[in-house]
């Protein structure tokens, strides 16, 4: 009789199911809220409104705002939903935040552009709303599936957003180039995916490394399993050899999506491979770091001299991404708390600087791509000279020249390596940031130095939200550099606790 009476009720069951899906549905209110954005931005974009841009753009900024004050409630509440399979913790709600400023920014400086280039449309906003939702899914996931769907609700909106410019032919052969590309590196994972859920039984990090503890690390398979998921997301960080898509899908692609591409996307794939490699399947180190090591310094050392023969600055920014993708991929190698903390706080001020940079050739665009070659920035500093010296922090801090935040942010990493011991790769490093920093500052010398460029133009409108845009850029590309030790400190509570 006692058994019979401990027995839970049916009516206890639907209670228990109940609360875990309200439980669930409150953490993950942020993604919902997104969703629901997203939607009411297609239905107004049916709606025939005068300053219909500006509508959608408010909309789209008041609900990433919403989303992410419901982060910041939510992050005092560390917690698991959906059976395991998602998590709010500091390290997702880190990540969320450069999601939130990248995409914020982004929608700023989309509404100016995309007038100029006259191809206006609604779905715009709701695309990249969706793209923000996949990015977080990422960074929230503690499964294999999960991770795999937020990648994809990601890679598909850009993969749209990339050939927004219908009547462009680069836009066009760009976005098909990423499909393609993309489809192929999915599969990869999601091969590499099968492999760990066969060697496994299960697609849960926190299972799968309780069953990987038991495996011995030299199985071909288990090797085969690594690779394969790794190689899939370097590809998503644009790292050697996987970097082909980078210059081509940059310069095709609208500058405001070019921008959200090197800040959201990178970001997101850094987290995946950050909880997957460094936190939950730490046991596997062995396996991949060497890899990781040779194919940091061919990133690095391709991104940086092929950069410095490129005549279009986004082909340029692109190589450049590739070179601190390999920058950022050493914090990988240092491992433990404080390249971990090295791989955020680059993040952080790359979102800064990189949207910053895109602003200003943003502003420089009068259509018919004038602006994006190098040259139209000659003289900039005699016709607009304060783009001009915002464009000078920017360009300082992507080099790594102090007092701004690339210089800190690369200190980081440097010293995270040197402390673990490998003081070779710290040399490498430097060197060939040395090599980099000559293409930001051949930009530098021609706003300075060289005549006006007869195409450039001769006014420049500052609307209000390009202002908010630079404004927030460049404040936080000098606060990173000149008082590193609040971020330091968000960085460094945002790790969880059992990282040695």
């Amino acid at each position: 009789m006692s058994d019979i009476a401990e027995k839970p009720t049916a009516v206890d069951l639907v209670t228990v199911d109940l609360t875990a899906i309200s439980q669930s549905v409150l953490a993950s209110g942020p993604e919902i809220i997104l969703i629901i954005g997203a939607c009411v931005a297609l239905m107004l974009s049916l709606v025939p409104h005068p300053r219909q841009d500006q509508l959608l753009a408010g909309v789209s900024v008041f609900m990433i705002l919403l989303a992410a004050g419901m982060s910041y409630a939510l992050s005092d509440f560390p917690q698991t939903a959906y059976a395991g399979m998602f998590v709010v913790d500091g390290f997702s709600t880190f990540f969320k935040v450069i999601l939130y400023l990248g995409t914020t920014l982004t929608v700023l400086m989309s509404g100016k552009y995309l007038l100029k280039e006259g191809v206006f449309q609604g779905e715009y906003y709701a695309l990249l709303l969706f793209a923000l939702v996949g990015t977080m899914i990422m960074v929230s996931s503690t499964d294999l599936l999960l991770i795999y769907l937020g990648l994809e609700l990601q890679a598909l909106s850009i993969y749209v957003l990339t050939g927004f410019l219908k009547t462009d032919v680069r836009s066009n052969e760009a976005s098909l180039k990423y499909i393609i590309l993309g489809a192929f590196s999915s599969g990869i994972i999601l091969y590499g995916m099968s492999l760990f859920y066969g060697l496994t039984g299960t697609t849960n990090l926190k299972d799968m490394a309780v069953a990987l503890s038991t495996l011995d690390l030299s199985d071909p398979m288990l090797i085969l399993a690594t690779l394969f998921m790794l190689v899939g997301l370097l590809f998503k960080v644009g790292a050697v050899p996987f970097h082909m898509w980078v210059p081509d899908i940059y310069e095709g692609a609208p500058s405001p999506i070019t921008a959200y591409m090197s800040v959201a996307s990178k970001a997101a794939a850094f987290a995946v491979i950050m909880r997957i490699f460094m936190l939950d399947l730490a046991v596997l180190q062995p396996i991949w770091i060497l890899n990781i090591a040779g194919i940091a310094v061919l990133t690095m050392a391709l991104g940086s001299f092929v950069a410095l023969v490129q005549k279009n600055i986004k082909r340029m920014l692109a190589y450049s991404s590739i070179a601190h993708a390999g920058f950022l991929m050493l914090g990988l190698v240092a491992g433990g708390r404080d390249g971990m903390a090295s791989i955020m706080l680059y993040l952080l001020v790359y979102t800064f600087m990189t949207i910053g940079i895109f602003a200003i050739i943003i502003l420089l665009n009068k259509g018919v791509r004038l602006g994006e070659p190098i040259e139209d920035f000659s003289g900039l500093a005699k016709t607009h000279p304060g783009l001009a010296f915002m464009s000078l922090i920017f360009l300082f801090s992507l080099a790594g020249i102090p007092p701004t935040g690339g210089f800190f942010a690369k200190f980081y990493v440097l010293t995270a390596l040197v402390d673990k011991g490998h003081v070779m790769l710290a040399v490498i490093a430097v060197l060939l940031s040395a090599v980099s920093a000559w293409f930001y500052i051949r930009i530098i010398m021609l706003m300075y130095v060289q005549p006006p460029a007869p195409r450039q133009p001769a006014e420049i409108q500052l609307t209000p939200s390009i202002r908010i845009v630079l404004f927030i850029a460049t404040v936080g590309t000098l606060l990173t550099g000149l008082l590193p030790a609040g971020f330091l400190g968000f960085v460094a509570n945002s790790i969880p606790l059992g990282l040695g």
